[in-house]
């Protein structure tokens, strides 16, 4: 098992395997969870139907092979609906969120570039189609939403261009079948994200903003399903939709929201 042990040498053998459309750079900002150990633990809420248990456990041990991160499924505290968030830990939803164009979406709430909360919403009005009610699509988005609450970002937003392997990258085709027979599937981390995730907490941090228990107390720790709820459009994704929003809390608290569209 990769659990705990250097990629150093699997750098050195596959890193010129990956992509050259795969970004160098794919952390969202600065953002980080403030911790002062070299590896941590995160708590995942689960406030999921029986049709999403199994994905958020894939994808909670896909992630947990990271060397700085651990993730562990804890009972949720919230509505699947309202999804609220809650201090130190993230809370993933599933619900019937209406005709509004996405698939999932990842809040981050921040003070400074430090996360102190996140949620996870997948929008079952979508899953529930025939197009995206397969095991393949659920994997993909479950695991790109829940990572984009660690901090990172996409690898690749092309939806037509070749697989990178990695639910970091966006594609028409999840699981690879639908191209040639070398083609990869976009349903787990791949060695580029596990990389970017040891850049990211590279550093240690004077105070923890992990695995708190607490309520949140932050004004808005709900996230409405609309993009008029998200606040100011911030970023674009390759296409040229708006695909990340800010909201200020004041006080120097933001909600940060990344949004996966539907293609």
């Amino acid at each position: 098992m990769l659990k705990k042990i250097s990629f150093f040498v699997l750098v050195v053998v596959l890193l010129g395997a990956l992509s050259s459309s795969a970004s160098a750079n794919h952390s969202w900002g600065s953002y980080h969870w403030a911790r002062k150990t070299s590896s941590f633990t995160l708590k995942l809420g689960n406030n999921l139907t029986s049709a999403w248990n199994t994905f958020l456990q894939t994808t909670s041990t896909d992630w947990s092979t990271s060397t700085v991160l651990d993730t562990t499924v804890v009972a949720g505290l919230s509505n699947p609906k309202t999804c609220k968030a809650t201090l130190g830990r993230v809370q993933v939803c599933n619900s019937k969120y209406g005709n509004n164009g996405w698939l999932g979406i990842a809040s981050i709430w921040i003070n400074g570039s430090h996360i102190t909360q996140g949620t996870a919403k997948l929008n079952d009005t979508y899953f529930n189609t025939s197009t995206y009610n397969k095991p393949a699509w659920r994997n993909l988005v479950m695991c790109q939403e829940v990572a984009h609450t660690f901090g990172l970002d996409h690898q690749d937003e092309n939806f037509s261009n070749a697989n990178l392997g990695t639910c970091m990258d966006y594609t028409s085709d999840p699981d690879g079948k639908l191209a040639n027979p070398d083609q990869l599937g976009n349903e787990h981390p791949n060695l580029h994200d596990y990389l970017q995730l040891e850049t990211i907490y590279a550093h240690l941090d004077s105070i923890t903003t992990v695995s708190q228990t607490t309520a949140s107390k932050n004004l808005g720790n709900e996230v409405g399903d609309l993009k008029s709820d998200w606040g100011k459009a911030i970023g674009k994704d390759a296409a040229g939709k708006d695909a990340v929003f800010e909201k200020d809390l004041g006080k120097g608290n933001k909600i940060i929201t990344h949004v996966f569209w539907v293609e």
